[in-house]
């Protein structure tokens, strides 16, 4: 038996109401790790990339200044 067949003969044997909210769960779960959602560990992977690709950049001369600008938005 796999682990849907298991869930869904439980879920059989409760009353609506708790069927609805085993529903709500499921829902739940679904928007944590469905395609869509982001994980944490890649919010915080991407975090502290940018960070590493960052990193001393702050010390580098500019190759522009405020005269290069061309267009300002304000």
């Amino acid at each position: 038996m796999t682990t849907a067949q298991a869930i869904a003969q439980h879920v059989e044997t409760l009353p609506e109401a708790a069927q609805r909210e085993v529903l709500d769960f499921v829902e739940f779960i679904e928007s944590r790790t469905g395609p869509g959602a982001v994980h944490e560990t890649d919010a915080g992977w991407s975090t502290f990339s940018l960070i590493c690709a960052m990193r001393g950049m702050e010390d580098e001369p500019s190759p522009y200044t405020v005269a290069d600008v061309k267009e300002s938005f304000r």
